[in-house]
């Protein structure tokens, strides 16, 4: 099949399925591969428009019964979809960018923290390698520092006093996080900035990603209680 082909493939499925984008298809991969999502887990999608990973996330947690949430966080107002979900999983309109960790940890279960830290997000395109590579950077560095907090000693994006940000990430102990990049040198910085962190990190680069597309996936698997660098 042609590189259209490929593309055309999963959107019919997609359509098939009940899956708002092609892109679930892409979680479906890394949870069947890496197990990430339990029942019962707390689940945080940041970048989640237009809601595929919101439907597979929520697929994942089981029996409804079972418990479990989802929290969809993205620039764009998100509609749950009807397909797929259920009320366990709710979104908010805000920009990743500033959101503070004493902000966001607030909207989790009990403001405990979640279980899975998902960023499937994703700089526009401007065709121009290297700017686009330093956003796709950017974007995740920040679901790194929003997952792991003061612990990797980052500069507060947000310096207003007014938001008293204590700085701890939002990622469970024993948590898994997964980070959508653009290959390029600084995605092998992130890598290894996740490493001392995470009982296993590795990389994937699901089937159901468009040929001309340079995007992979960290995954990092086991936040360790005592990790130092």
């Amino acid at each position: 099949m042609g590189v259209g082909g490929t593309a055309d493939f999963f959107y019919k499925e997609a359509q098939r399925l009940g899956y708002v984008a092609r892109s679930a298809f892409k979680l479906l991969q890394i949870q069947k591969q890496h197990n990430l999502i339990n029942r019962g887990a707390t689940v945080l999608d940041l970048g989640c428009a237009p809601g595929g990973w919101l439907q597979v996330a929520c697929q994942s947690l089981g029996p409804f019964h079972g418990g479990g949430s989802v929290l969809g966080v993205d620039t764009k107002k998100v509609k749950v979809p009807p397909l797929h979900c259920d009320s366990r999983v709710q979104t908010i309109s805000a920009d990743v960018t500033t959101l503070s960790h004493h902000r966001l940890r607030a909207l989790s279960p009990k403001e405990k923290g979640f279980s899975v830290v998902l960023s499937d997000m994703c700089p526009l395109i401007s065709g121009i390698t290297t700017k686009d590579a330093a956003l796709s950077f950017e974007l995740g560095m920040r679901a790194l520092d929003l997952a792991l907090g003061n612990k990797i000693h980052l500069e507060p994006i947000d310096d207003d006093p007014s938001c008293s940000d204590d700085g701890k990430g939002v990622l469970k102990i024993g948590g898994h996080l997964v980070i959508k990049l653009l290959e390029s040198e600084d995605a092998k910085e992130i890598n290894q900035l996740s490493k001392p962190f995470f009982k296993k990190t590795s990389w994937l680069r699901p089937k159901a990603t468009r040929p001309s597309s340079r995007e992979i996936y960290l995954i990092c698997q086991g936040l360790k209680a005592d990790a130092k660098i």
